[in-house]
């Protein structure tokens, strides 16, 4: 638990994930950057036009996709889950979906998305 000057703990905690160094360039150029707080990471990702998950992601870090909650801010993604079901998402929505899925930019536009981890 963080503290303050004088030592008292702190029931706060605050990030920017747009001000982070903790940030991955993937291999088309976009990127996702991300802020830790006590009990969950928030990130926030700009995927160009073409991205994919498995093509310029999961063959960069060598792992298969994990569970991920989101929300799309700007632009659309296509999320395929472990079953091959195939969903859209766009501005506004939300998501969450389990390990072993691949998502896609659709589109002539990035996607723009925030993403929420637990860690606690």
């Amino acid at each position: 638990m963080k503290a303050d000057k004088r030592g008292a703990a702190l029931n706060l905690d605050i990030g920017n994930p747009l001000n982070s160094d903790n940030v991955i360039k993937f291999l088309d150029g976009s990127s996702r950057s991300e802020t830790m707080l006590r009990s969950a990471k928030i990130g926030f990702g700009t995927y160009h036009e073409g991205w994919k998950w498995s093509l310029h992601a999961g063959t960069q870090t060598g792992k298969s996709s994990g569970r991920h909650i989101g929300y799309i801010l700007s632009g659309h993604m296509v999320i395929r889950d472990a079953a091959g079901i195939e969903r859209e998402v766009g501005p506004g929505q939300a998501f969450e979906v389990g390990p072993g899925h691949d998502a896609w930019v659709i589109g002539c536009e990035s996607c723009i998305a925030l993403d929420f981890t637990n860690v606690g």
